[in-house]
């Protein structure tokens, strides 16, 4: 049972409501699109159209060394790396508890801002695009067969405020998004590094 059906079955015992996690085809057919992308870029582009965030919405980062380091958005390969010594990021509480978290008032949880600063080349407008701060958050690990952490997936939504910030992540969408760290953790570019440009 994955993490995120654990902590629906906790609030559906709260409530009474019995819910079963659901296979539709909606979710095969996410899967699918996935396990095709050959790249981080192709594969992180399929995860923010399921969540309806932009593709600098989505955070992909690999575990070598002690270190995260991200392999997308291309503007943070370059921008540093988390340790995982690190007590206020909550890539690395992710790592070291192996399991998904989601917060709808990130800009409360006392975590690691110097990422946020970086500004993204957006292709639809002209120059770099100025940071807005992380309003919402899931973080999901990436962890192979063995439940080795291979590293993390994180979906946000950024915005000046946190009711510009759009509509809050719910269980379904940490339930989509541990689905889809599944499928990175099969993906070449997670296991031998990043691919040659």
């Amino acid at each position: 049972m994955s993490r995120a059906d654990e902590i629906s079955g906790q609030i559906s015992a709260k409530t009474g409501a019995a819910v079963a996690p659901a296979r539709s085809a909606d979710n095969l057919s996410f899967e699918s699109a996935l396990g095709q992308a050959t790249t981080p870029e192709e594969f992180c582009a399929e995860v923010a159209n399921a969540f309806a965030v932009r593709p600098t919405e989505v955070a992909l980062l690999r575990l070598e060394k002690g270190l995260l380091t991200f392999i997308f958005p291309l503007e943070l390969r370059t921008a540093g790396s988390i340790p995982i010594s690190s007590s206020s990021a909550v890539a690395v509480h992710t790592v070291l508890t192996r399991k998904v978290e989601l917060f709808n008032n990130f800009v409360k949880v006392k975590h690691v801002s110097v990422f946020e600063t970086v500004k993204f080349t957006a292709s639809e407008e002209p120059g770099p695009v100025e940071p807005a701060p992380i309003q919402k958050l899931m973080s999901a690990p990436i962890t192979n067969a063995d439940q080795k952490v291979l590293g993390i997936l994180q979906v946000c939504r950024k915005a000046a405020d946190l009711k510009m910030a759009g509509r809050d992540f719910t269980l379904d969408d940490l339930q989509q998004l541990e689905r889809a760290a599944k499928v990175a953790s099969k993906l070449a570019f997670m296991k031998t590094g990043l691919p040659q440009q």
